[in-house]
């Protein structure tokens, strides 16, 4: 039966998104004011297995700078260019959409196509992840995916069938053509696909994450972690922070609890691990969420400050990252050069 998503699930969905996010992903808050502003309520959500496993699917995303997206914020048809371009080069029209990314500004990004297209709640990550080559589609080496963004001008960038790498170095480059952010689109798979090559149920998940933390966010630390079906691990000031300069991108702030414990968070984009006197506990895939010690509120990576007080715990990751070896490899620490801090 399908998920009927009302207007006054947005702020849930919002919050649960941004706890998916691991720090990362990009603030929900301007999906959901596009939303706000342009979404047709309620807004209804397929599972994989109730549509046509043979309808053409696409899977939409923004891509770049969340911050220049915040600046220049997207007008209302941000994924038609893309999603044109890839149906144009597959020969097909009126594509099934999916999301890329279940978490953050992206957990958001299909409801803006509904009415247009029928949604399903599948994504290509079940978190937030830096790289386009860690979407599920593509770490799963289904063949024939074409994936595009405009470059501005109206120009679109197309590439099919490519390597990994080749799909984040030149949707990269074409993304700062357009301006620092574009609207991706990913094709050349089927709704069937999203059953074996995607993350089931975001939606569902994020909304449950959502209300649990509204309900739950002035309860103790310990008791929100398990309102949240996680688990906690410090509650403390940062006293430090700033790059590790052992590794190139990374952030490392260490944490001194209340129980007189050391924690040190390492950081991309996202939260990669987080280490308790010199003990490795959480590592990607696993969800490591930061939390505002007062509001309660989801941090992102680039919020943290000495000085701040913060409560920090885990999420389970999806189970679809563990299933295969091949698949974890491409979510570990080990993935960004970061040796030894993959959690026992």
């Amino acid at each position: 039966m399908p998920l009927l998503l009302h207007a006054d699930d947005l702020p849930a969905l919002a919050r649960g998104f941004a706890l998916l996010g691991s720090g990362g992903g990009g603030s929900p808050e301007v999906a959901r004011l596009v939303l706000d502003r342009t979404a047709d309520w309620p807004i209804e959500v397929h599972g994989v297995d109730e549509l046509d496993p043979d309808s053409p699917c696409v899977a939409v995303a923004y891509v770049g700078s969340t911050l220049l997206l915040e600046e220049r914020l997207p007008d209302e048809a941000p994924f038609a260019p893309a999603i044109a371009a890839v149906e144009r080069w597959l020969g097909v029209h009126g594509s099934v959409v999916c999301s890329v990314e279940g978490a953050g500004l992206n957990g958001l990004a299909p409801l803006q196509l509904a009415g247009e297209r029928p949604i399903v709640d599948a994504d290509g990550m079940g978190r937030a992840f830096p790289d386009l080559d860690q979407i599920s589609l593509v770490v799963d080496d289904l063949p024939d995916l074409v994936a595009a963004v405009p470059t501005g001008a109206g120009g679109v960038a197309l590439v099919h069938a490519s390597r990994p790498e080749d799909l984040e170095r030149v949707l990269r480059t074409a993304t700062l053509c357009n301006g620092g952010w574009a609207g991706l689109a990913v094709g050349g798979f089927r709704v069937g696909d999203l059953l074996e090559h995607a993350v089931p149920r975001g939606l569902q998940r994020a909304l449950a994450l959502g209300r649990s933390h509204l309900q739950a966010h002035q309860r103790s630390p310990a008791a929100l972690a398990s309102a949240l079906g996680g688990t906690l691990l410090g509650v403390g000031r940062i006293v430090a922070g700033g790059p590790e300069h052992a590794a190139e991108d990374v952030l490392v702030h260490e944490l001194r609890t209340e129980a007189g414990d050391v924690l040190r968070l390492v950081a991309r984009s996202e939260f990669i691990a987080v280490v308790r006197n010199g003990v490795v506990v959480a590592s990607s895939p696993t969800i490591i969420v930061v939390l505002d010690s007062v509001s309660r509120s989801p941090l992102e990576v680039d919020e943290l400050a000495p000085g701040k007080d913060v409560v920090v715990l885990e999420l389970p990751a999806p189970a679809w990252w563990a299933a295969d070896p091949r698949r974890l490899a491409r979510a570990r620490p080990a993935r960004w050069g970061l040796e030894g801090l993959e959690a026992g």
